[in-house]
């Protein structure tokens, strides 16, 4: 296929700022890479590697010399069939991590919870950001997020972690995605949240079939509320083992086509375990992304 001359060609989109306390991380122009760093005995990625508070401040340190932008910390696995955990035992694994980090400038730190209690003692201890899976479910949440000036990331899960893979339905999958999304969105504008603050995930894998979950990626954009840095986690996924028949450790291959796809599809911001990898694939395809904007088969801001 010939190539457009470049004059013909779109020009970038003014970067953008996802306002997350005193960072302001910018999106649109280049892929950030948000680290999962998972403080649980059972996690479903690492099987409990980093429960202990030196071994995941030790692989947050590791994240940040390989490229990451942000460390997301989560004490309360959200695999599916997993059971909650309380507050109290969350936020023991979290707040450990959570304060060490933030003695460190160069560290942007997330905590992954849907638990305000939890929110809450993470920011006063130095985190930036909420992701939280129930976009603001808790109804203290909204609150604890404004209060603070964090970053938030509104996910869209159908039911719990316990029982969102019991036969998940929808009519249209990315309609409705969509839909839920911009209405927590709204909800959470009208209720004093900045709308520079939020972010948006579909929940890749959260109460989601095989197709359910290509169909959000494939039409990304269309799923996510506009003007929101949408946040994309494929790494490591169920689906993938689904699509290649491989275990939970060699999926990285499948992990980074998926991730390639989401981006030239409309992601900003790659919630991903393997850091090198992953900045690699993320570069390659802003830059194809850039070159290819004019085609239809790629989404820019």
């Amino acid at each position: 296929m010939r190539r457009p001359p470049a004059s013909s060609r779109a020009e970038p989109a003014a970067e953008r700022f996802w306002v997350c306390r005193d960072r302001k991380l910018p999106w649109g122009r280049r892929t950030l890479i948000m680290g999962v760093l998972n403080v649980t005995p059972d996690s479903f990625s690492d099987g409990g590697r980093y429960a202990a508070p030196d071994a995941a401040i030790a692989r947050a340190w590791a994240m940040l010399e390989e490229g990451a932008d942000i460390v997301d910390v989560g004490g309360e696995s959200s695999r599916p069939g997993a059971e909650a955990v309380s507050a109290e035992e969350e936020l023991a694994r979290v707040a450990p991590v959570v304060r060490a980090l933030a003695r460190e400038r160069r560290f942007v730190i997330s905590v992954d919870t849907r638990k305000a209690a939890v929110a809450r003692a993470a920011l006063e201890l130095g985190a930036h950001i909420v992701n939280d899976i129930t976009a603001l479910g808790d109804p203290e949440m909204t609150e604890v997020v404004r209060a603070a000036g964090a970053g938030v990331i509104l996910m869209h899960m159908r039911g719990d972690p316990r029982t969102m893979q019991e036969d998940p339905r929808y009519g249209d999958v990315v309609a409705e995605v969509r839909a839920f999304l911009e209405a927590r969105r709204d909800r959470a504008e009208a209720e004093g949240l900045a709308p520079e603050a939020i972010a948006a995930d579909p929940g890749i894998g959260f109460g989601k079939t095989l197709e359910h979950n290509l169909a959000l990626i494939a039409g990304l954009r269309a799923a996510t509320p506009k003007g929101c840095p949408i946040v994309i986690g494929v790494s490591r996924k169920r689906m993938l083992g689904a699509l290649t028949g491989r275990p939970v450790g060699e999926r990285g291959a499948a992990g980074l086509a998926a991730l390639t796809v989401a981006i030239l599809r409309g992601a900003h911001i790659a919630r991903v375990h393997d850091i090198k990898e992953s900045c690699d694939a993320a570069r390659v395809a802003d830059r194809l992304r850039r070159e290819l904007a004019h085609d239809a088969l790629v989404d820019t801001i």
